[in-house]
């Protein structure tokens, strides 16, 4: 390698490690695409727990009866489906970072909160 390359690599890598934006894009999860992933809930699971999650082939999902199964337990769920029912397992099209965005978007901003509503 000539000695005039050595110096440009050093001040490219320099350079590199100097951008913050690369920096942090190893250190944070990857992002969820919330728009396509509520799409996917109200349409797609809609389609077993009813468009407005009030149950059909598929048990209602309001709020509060999400609110009582843990983050996990609910992601879990989305993922690996329940054995014996009709809920299958997402896991081959959501990532654990997107199912786990789901089952907060239904313990906290579900539009259904109750069987009430």
């Amino acid at each position: 390698m000539p000695k005039r390359v050595l110096p440009l690599l050093l001040i490219g890598l320099a350079w590199l490690l100097s951008q913050p934006a690369l920096a942090e894009a190893d250190s944070q999860a990857p992002a969820v695409d919330a728009e396509r992933l509520e799409t996917l809930l109200y349409q797609d699971c809609g389609s077993c727990h009813g468009m407005t999650l009030r149950g059909g082939l598929g048990p209602a999902l309001p709020r509060d009866r999400m609110q009582t199964l843990s983050p996990d337990a609910l992601t879990h769920i989305i993922r690996h489906g329940i054995p014996g029912t009709a809920m299958p397992g997402w896991e081959a099209l959501l990532s654990e970072e997107e199912a786990r965005w789901i089952a907060e978007h239904l313990q906290t901003d579900n539009r259904l909160k109750t069987l009430t509503d």
